[in-house]
């Protein structure tokens, strides 16, 4: 018992594994195509905002802070994409791409600069943002917008064996194993370990921290992409949604609320739970209100396992 704790506490993302395959298991039982290969590509479609935001709120946390706005900020890259760039002839892949990223990324900094620069509480600084993004995502679509065929919509399928939704998944996925190779997440830890001790190593806690948001404002971004892929429509109705979907997704997955530890592995894992557990509870029929509850039910078990069972260094001073 004490070595499958110890292997826990060692891997943070081992527990939201084990819940997976469980309710993976679960699924299968309650719906045998769940996995079908006609329904992969709409099933890793859906799946996809789910891990891309929990990936967009990962970097902040672990830098010591927190961003409760990579939800709506998805949201709005949504209907930027779809309410403006699409009518007004900029939906082109080579035109559009390139605004969707800069905009989630300048947004990211925004937040970053609140926190690291200007000092104002994490929690304050994203929940700010979070409003001027709701705000700007209902007055550029009030009511949903459907989108035209566009080359986002093969995000949702599948090119050739290859399920679409992947590509984005993927590519953040890559990008995050390039930047281990390099000192920032590495510093990323640090600073959200102690900064004070991360500063006198001679990390620059500040620019840290502001790349943290900007990166994690990047990731949402893509995730914005991923969610017009599969619903070919605006909808800013989500933004409330996804609002603390990613941060309950990274701290089931084994990101400590504290920061210094976790990573978009564990992330990843926490997405999967929360989604398969979505379509669990939609396949019995549960009502949509109790969804919402049981995504609540998560975050207060993943913020206490993740304080207490799952807490090395509780359990060593325990011992």
């Amino acid at each position: 018992m004490n070595q499958i704790l110890r292997f826990l506490q060692r891997n943070s993302w081992a527990f939201a594994l084990l819940l997976a395959a469980v309710l993976l298991a679960v699924n299968l039982v309650v719906s045998p195509s769940f996995l079908s290969a006609d329904r992969l590509a709409a099933t890793l479609a859906t799946l996809a905002p789910f891990v891309l935001v929990g990936f967009a709120s990962t970097p902040a946390i672990l830098s010591g802070g927190i961003d409760v706005s990579v939800g709506p900020l998805a949201t709005f890259i949504n209907c930027l994409f779809i309410a403006v760039l699409l009518p007004y002839g900029l939906g082109d892949w080579f035109v559009a791409l390139p605004i969707l990223l800069l905009a989630g990324a300048a947004v990211g900094t925004v937040t970053g600069v609140l926190i690291a620069i200007v000092r104002l509480h994490p929690v304050v600084a994203s929940t700010g943002v979070l409003f001027v993004l709701v705000g700007l995502s209902i007055t550029i679509s009030r009511n949903p917008v459907s989108a035209p065929p566009n080359w986002s919509d093969g995000l949702a399928r599948s090119y050739g064996w290859l399920p679409g939704a992947l590509i984005p998944i993927g590519v953040v996925a890559i990008a995050w194993f390039l930047l281990r190779r390099t000192a920032f997440v590495s510093n990323l830890l640090a600073t959200g370990e102690s900064d004070v001790s991360a500063y006198g190593a001679g990390v620059n806690v500040t620019t840290v921290r502001v790349l943290a948001y900007t990166f994690g404002g990047l990731i949402a971004s893509v995730a914005g992409i991923a969610l017009s892929a599969l619903l070919q429509s605006s909808q800013s109705s989500l933004a409330t949604t996804y609002a603390l979907l990613g941060l309950a997704a990274a701290v089931l997955g084994g990101t400590s609320l504290g920061g210094g530890k976790g990573g978009l592995l564990g992330t990843f894992f926490g997405a999967l739970v929360i989604y398969l557990l979505q379509q669990l509870l939609t396949a019995l029929g549960v009502q949509p209100s109790f969804v919402q509850v049981a995504y609540g039910l998560l975050l207060v078990v993943g913020v206490l396992l993740g304080a207490t069972l799952l807490n090395p260094r509780l359990t060593r001073i325990r011992t």
